[in-house]
């Protein structure tokens, strides 16, 4: 996993939101184990303690499960999923829209850029 961590904002957080990423991108697909917290800590160069701090806040979530003899798991419910997904989705097209409106750019002009820059769809066979 691609660790971004910077200043300004609390580290745990920070992995909080990579992680959510990640199970919403299928990096950790539902039902897999994940890997112990001693070793995402070392790959993202964070304490363990922070670490175990962001996986407990998504068991809270009902994101991850933890089962004592093997470790954690990702939820597998894809409801719970696709709901994560969705937020985390929505969240961006606000950002983006605000982002636009402070350039001045109105809803046409938004939904032109967004046509223009859209990928080509492919056809279903």
């Amino acid at each position: 996993m691609n660790w971004n961590i910077t200043a300004g904002r609390p580290v745990y957080v920070q992995l909080i939101e990579q992680l959510e990423l990640a199970l919403v991108a299928g990096e950790f697909p539902p039902g897999s184990r994940i890997p112990p917290v001693r070793e995402l800590a070392a790959d993202a160069g964070v304490n363990p303690n922070t670490m175990q701090r962001a996986l407990q806040e998504l068991e809270g979530r009902g994101l991850l499960q933890a089962q004592r003899t093997a470790g954690r798991t990702v939820t597998a419910d894809d409801a719970a999923l696709r709901a994560l997904r969705r937020r985390r989705a929505k969240a961006l097209a606000e950002e983006f829209l605000h982002q636009m409106q402070a350039l001045g750019m109105e809803g046409s002009e938004i939904e032109a850029l967004l046509r223009e820059s859209a990928p080509p769809t492919q056809e279903k066979e």
